[in-house]
Parts: structure tokens; sequence; C-alpha cells
């Protein structure tokens, strides 16, 4: 019996894993955010699976799921939203697991970042402008934040900032990022990544605030900030370069 956890992915049903869909046909249990899952996944799980929606419970709740599914000896497919490695309330599940001594697997899904710069048509790398991306969120009722782990910290680097469960503190998000960035910076808030309802809202540090005072817009967003998400002159990467020499390239002739 083994308690494996799977990525689902952003939101669109075709976005997970095949091994995540393999596993999700082959355990008779499913555990699954309903509030941020598609119900189209759980058309994978076999016919007379138990599927429990975990949105409206406790941890103690889903523990003791857990602990009914290993008692009687039936694998269980647990589905996060997203990735697991990040934002997911995997790490207080799997101490419990551990606990215990109940195996569990994790297999990763496609991370929500990752899925706006898709919508986006972006790279949030860009030559010489940002080589790293931070992914960070602003404090909330879950979790705070540490106290050395800053919005005005990472935006010292420079950094393309991908900001999650943030879309209510737009405006402490311009304040804290307008002085390191500029007012011109532009700013990306992608909403529902590859979900039906897709929805992009485009601007600048200077008037997101006001675009998105305009919208009807829920907290399943991505707030992207940074000058890679508008570079159009920029140098080459010198790794297609003809005259950049690496393993996999032999001399030219």
């Amino acid at each position: 019996m083994t308690i494996h956890f799977i990525g689902a992915g952003p939101g669109a049903a075709d976005l997970v894993t095949v091994r995540g869909r393999d596993l999700l046909a082959r355990c008779p249990v499913c555990l699954y955010a309903g509030s941020i899952i598609p119900p189209e996944l759980l058309a994978h799980c076999p016919p007379k699976a138990r599927i429990v929606d975990t949105a409206p419970m406790s941890l103690d709740e889903i523990e003791a799921e857990f602990l009914a599914a290993h008692a009687a000896g039936l694998d269980v497919a647990r589905l996060h939203s997203g990735d697991l490695s990040v934002y997911s309330a995997l790490a207080e599940q799997i101490r419990r697991l551990a606990r215990k001594n109940i195996p569990y697997t994790l297999t990763p899904g496609v991370p929500a970042f990752a899925a706006a710069a898709a919508a986006l048509g972006r790279e949030l790398t860009v030559p010489e402008i940002a080589q790293s991306v931070v992914l960070t969120r602003m404090p909330g009722r879950a979790s705070r934040m540490p106290e050395r782990e800053q919005l005005k910290t990472f935006a010292a680097t420079g950094a393309t900032l991908a900001i999650h469960l943030a879309i209510h503190r737009i405006d402490r998000i311009v304040e804290e990022l307008t002085p390191f960035y500029g007012t011109d910076c532009p700013v990306a808030v992608v909403v529902r990544a590859s979900w039906p309802d897709e929805k992009i809202i485009s601007g600048t540090l200077g008037d997101i605030g006001a675009k998105l005072a305009a919208e009807a817009v829920e907290r399943t967003a991505m707030v992207l900030v940074g000058p890679a998400l508008a570079a159009e002159d920029f140098r080459e990467s010198a790794l297609y370069d003809p005259d950049y020499r690496r393993r996999f390239r032999g001399e030219r002739s």
C-alpha cells in the first residue's frame, strides 16, 4: 500500500503527466483538492474508486483517510494542483505519513508559473536581462513569511518575480517593487492559467493596480513582474552561436 502524491498541473486536464494519469487509473482511492482540480482528471480513476474532495477537510480528516486506506491495503492517489514542490501543503502530510511508516511517492506536475509563462508566450529568463526566477508569495492567513524573505529583498536582484497567492495584495506589490523596477516595469497577471476561462491582464507597475480594479479577478492568479516580460532588444544566447564549442558539437571545418 502506498500514498501517491500527484501534481495535477495548473488546470488543463491534459497537462497532467503520463505517470500521474497512470497512477490515477490504478488507485482504488483518490483524494483531490476539489476547489482547484479539474473534474475531468477524475475520469482517469477506476470505475468503483472511492473519490474524496479534500477542499472542506482538515489535515486530521485527510490523515484519517490515509490511515483507513492503509489499514485496508489500498493505494491512494492524492491529487494536488500545480507542482508538489511549492505551496502544496505537502510537507505536513508526508511528515505524518513518515511517523506512521506509511510509504509514499511524489510525482511532479506542471507548475503554475510555467503555465503562466506559456500563456504569455514568454521566456522568464532572457540573456543579460534576467537569469533568475524567484518564486515567492505574499503573507497571508495560512502562514507568515519568514522575516528574511521580503519582496523588496528579492526585488533588489532585478530577477523575474513569480508571485503566488497575491492578487489581493497588488497595491502592496506595486508599492514595494516600484523603487527597484520603476513604474514602467512590465507586469502580467495570469488568471487561471491553462483553464478554459484563462485571462491575462498586462500592464506596468504604474498602471496594473487600476487595470485590476476594473476586472473581476479571483485569487487563482499568478503575478509576474520583471523586465524580461517585455524584452526585445537583447543579446542572443551563445549556446547556438556557430563559434560556441561544446561537447555535443564537433569542430567546424
